[in-house]
């Protein structure tokens, strides 16, 4: 069949991944192994599928580390955005977001010793030398979205800050004189008691529920006051205050040239970027100047989508971008895909880094899923990008919980406390704990796995047939089997 016009498709080239490259968690030199394809456009279902088998996009170059054999195993991991509950550190950023907002104070702490690395996954950073463009027509892209104020975010996390507790218990202390306790409060009641306490009190309305009478002699505790937990939104509605000394907005811009406010704000959001690169990544002017800008974090493989069913902003690549007081301090680069927001990465201005914008970006965008998950009820996970267990600074995804790892061989998700214990004994290792279970997806009939070949789309076994001498099954094989049978059915694998 002809491509028709307009189509919406999903082209890539698939590069294998034979050699070693640097690893940037461990610094191994040859270490890192990745399989790799150049995306000339992909959908967001296509996408959506892709990531969850392990794969990631930097730019327009989309990555699958090779678990087994890669010096830094890198797990696919997500957030359960709607049973996200703030830890006590992630309450403190919010706070703290709330005094300057309010009084200015800005902490003198770089950041509470956040983690530096922005979702830009290493592996990713190494694309093919040569893409071969020839005789590849991307589809035409679908209706772009226009900026709507929503919410952002990528990632640091901050380390807990050693709070010094005066003990008072030491061997040399020696007792004040005092009046003692205040006879007019209750006694101090332990965890354990008020345990007991809630139990009871469970128990009791339970029996008055069930018609049974509570027994007359029994000794009910004291009321203890059960209250829910305050939600994600409660917290960030307070660190924006009514009358601030400074002003915060998140905007949300399509990643697009055709996108007024998107243009508007490209000089001044590339100059930021290059700034962050250079203070915190130690980049050179020529590493992160504005076609690096553009290709990294501009150039997206993935065309914006609308669906009756889905968010009011469209599908696709997007700009969270944070003003303070009417400049530009943080962006945020995001997906918006059909059951997840997925981070790519975060760059903000160096002088706000004590403010733990990483974190407090992250929360946002937390919130900002659960907020899509309103209008799109399948779109309820946030994907953090890959964890990776053997790299300390990157075990700080697994915060965010309550969150899941994909497993490498069955391409299942698995809740992270149960990941944990293997991922101590082993750097790589299979997190589905049924023997009998294997890949749903698994590739069985390569003769259906779609390629793009002298500007017609066909069947690999047609191809094949047009292509007696042709030598290349053994790597269709490979990039099938990564992608699974399904997405091998549906996305087009180009042919020279």
């Amino acid at each position: 069949m002809n491509m028709a016009a307009g189509s919406s498709c999903t082209i890539v080239e698939y590069f294998g991944g034979d050699d070693g490259y640097r690893c940037g968690y461990c610094k191994n030199e040859k270490g890192n192994f990745s399989h790799g394809m150049w995306s000339h456009a992909m959908t967001v279902q296509d996408y959506q599928d892709l990531i969850d088998r392990g794969w990631r996009r930097s730019g327009k170059y989309v990555y699958k580390p090779i678990m087994n054999k890669t010096c830094c195993p890198q797990y696919t991991i997500r957030c359960q955005a709607l049973n996200f509950q703030p830890s006590k550190t992630h309450k403190k950023i919010l706070k703290k977001m709330s005094k300057f907002l309010s009084k200015g104070e800005i902490p003198t702490e770089e950041g509470n010793g956040e983690p530096m690395v922005s979702l830009c996954e290493e592996g990713g950073l190494h694309g093919p030398a040569k893409v071969c463009h020839s005789e590849v027509e991307s589809p035409v892209v679908t209706a772009i979205q226009t900026e709507g104020d929503s919410t952002p975010a990528e990632f640091e996390t901050a380390r807990k800050d050693p709070v010094s507790v005066p003990d008072g218990r030491g061997p040399e202390t020696t007792p004040k004189p005092g009046v003692g306790a205040d006879p007019g409060r209750p006694l101090c009641r332990k965890a354990k008691d008020l345990r007991k306490a809630r139990r009871l009190q469970k128990e009791q309305k339970r029996q008055v529920g069930g018609g049974v009478p509570v027994s007359a002699t029994s000794n009910p505790a004291s009321p203890v006051q059960l209250s829910q937990p305050k939600a994600l939104e409660e917290f960030i509605n307070e660190s924006l205050p009514d009358s601030p000394l400074h002003r915060l907005e998140v905007r949300l811009v399509p990643v697009n040239d055709d996108d007024p406010q998107f243009m508007a704000t490209y000089e001044q959001s590339a100059a930021l970027y290059a700034r962050y690169q250079m203070a915190v990544h130690g980049d050179t002017p020529s590493e992160c100047n504005e076609s690096e800008f553009r290709r990294f974090l501009c150039d997206s493989p993935l065309e914006a989508e609308t669906s009756p069913d889905g968010p009011a902003v469209g599908y696709g690549s997007f700009h969270q971008q944070y003003w303070l007081d009417g400049r530009i301090v943080a962006v945020g680069v995001v997906d918006i895909l059909p059951t997840c927001v997925s981070s790519v990465y975060l760059y903000y201005h160096p002088d706000f880094a004590s403010l733990s914008l990483g974190s407090y970006s992250a929360l946002r965008e937390v919130a900002f899923t659960r907020q899509l998950q309103k209008q799109s009820p399948k779109l309820c996970y946030y994907y953090l990008g890959f964890y990776i267990h053997s790299c300390n600074k990157m075990r700080y995804k697994g915060q965010y919980q309550p969150s899941e790892l994909l497993c490498p061989e069955t391409y299942v998700f698995v809740p992270i406390e149960r990941c944990i214990p293997s991922l101590e004994q082993t750097r790589y290792a299979r997190f589905n704990q049924d023997p009998d279970a294997g890949d749903t997806h698994v590739l069985k009939d390569l003769g259906r796995a779609l390629v793009l070949y002298r500007r017609k789309v066909m069947p690999y076994a047609a191809y094949a047939r047009k292509r007696k001498g042709s030598n290349d099954e053994m790597e269709v094989a490979q990039y099938a089997g990564l992608v699974g049978q399904v997405c091998a059915e549906r996305i087009l694998l180009y042919r020279a």
